[in-house]
Parts: C-alpha cells; structure tokens; sequence
C-alpha cells in the first residue's frame, strides 16, 4: 500500500507540473498573438518607395499604395463599359462609396467642393459598389456630386484593390501609380493635403 501511495503522490506531482508548464507556454502564445493582434488592428502603415507612412483607418485592406491601377472594366451610367486604363494620363481621385454607407454619405459633399474647386487638374471618380440605379444617381447628386461617376456591378475593382470596408478612396497618379489610399471618411482638408502633397507637387 505504502508504493502506491508514493506512486499516485509522484503521477500528481507529474500533472502538475505539466498544467502548471503547458498553461504558461499557452498564455504566453495567448499574450503573444493578442498583441499582435492589437497592434495589426490599430494602423496600417504604408512603405512603399515615395509613399509616406499613411493609415488606411481600415487594416484589412490590402495594401496598394505605390502599386499600379488595377485594370478593370466598370460601368457608366449609361450602361456601357469603360477600362480603369482609359483613366490614366491625369492625376485621378477615385472615391469607392454605396448608398448603404454613412461615412460615404458624409464625405461627398467634401470630395464634391474639392472637385469644383480644382476643376480640370484633378479628375475625380465616384465608384458605386453596386449598380448607379437612379436613386442611387440622386443620392449622389443630392450631396452635390457633379463628378464623374461609374459603378463596379461585379466588384471587379473591388478585389483587385482588395477592398473590405466602405469608404475608401485611392489617389492615382497621371502615370497610373496609387500613391495614397484612405479607407476612412476624409474632410476637406484631409482631401486638399493629400492632393498637393501626392498629386500637384
């Protein structure tokens, strides 16, 4: 009796050992990946050559900036196709928005008087997520959208810039290199920076 007492006392010392070892390396690896966790979700930041360090606001976004212009086929609001390359040769602002979105509702009536404002030198593009349907052309136009719009029906523009949240605009430059993105709502000042410091130098 007295060796199987000391034989259970030695195979609880064992587990012991064992919960107390592997419960520290698990809260290690815990602390280890909700740290990197916290910190991949609070900013992205943005390295690419000539790109300044720039927060997308979204960190699931894939990162674009310093890439070329996807080419993609959109549609016009007359139901015909145009190519994101037909886009290049002037400095581009292309705004991705939806109607169900209420940052988007929010910044046009910025992005709109920056594009009255600067008239030819910047073009500006209003890119639905979904089909331009009237409503969503008055929508638009009911926050002061005079720019151009096209929408991307089949999310063509949308995968290839690996777009996950609304709103979210990218700033081209007249050879076709993204040289910000922004996956936030942007105010007027925000726009107008970005702009002179990235597209008018």
């Amino acid at each position: 009796m007295a060796v199987n007492t000391r034989v259970l006392a030695a195979s609880l010392a064992a587990a012991v050992v064992i919960s107390v070892g592997g419960g520290y390396l698990l809260s290690r690896n815990g602390d280890s990946s909700s740290s990197s966790s916290a910190t991949t979700d609070s900013v992205v930041t943005i390295t690419s050559s000539g790109v300044f360090p720039e927060s997308t606001g979204i960190p699931t976004n894939e990162i674009v900036a310093g890439k070329p212009l996807p080419v993609v086929d959109l549609t016009t609001t007359t139901g015909a196709k145009i190519s994101t390359a037909d886009l290049i040769g002037t400095p581009l602002v292309i705004n991705v928005w939806a109607t169900t979105c209420a940052p988007c509702k929010r910044e046009m009536p910025a992005l709109a008087k920056v594009q009255s404002d600067l008239g030819d030198k910047v073009r500006f593009i209003g890119v639905n997520a979904a089909e331009n349907t009237p409503s969503a052309l008055k929508f638009a136009s009911d926050k002061g959208v005079r720019y151009e719009l096209l929408s991307d029906i089949d999310g063509e523009l949308q995968g290839a810039l690996g777009i996950t949240g609304l709103p979210y605009t990218i700033f081209v430059s007249a050879d076709g290199t993204i040289v910000a993105q922004k996956g936030l709502e942007l105010d007027e000042a925000t726009i107008r920076s970005t702009i002179q410091d990235k597209l008018l130098p």
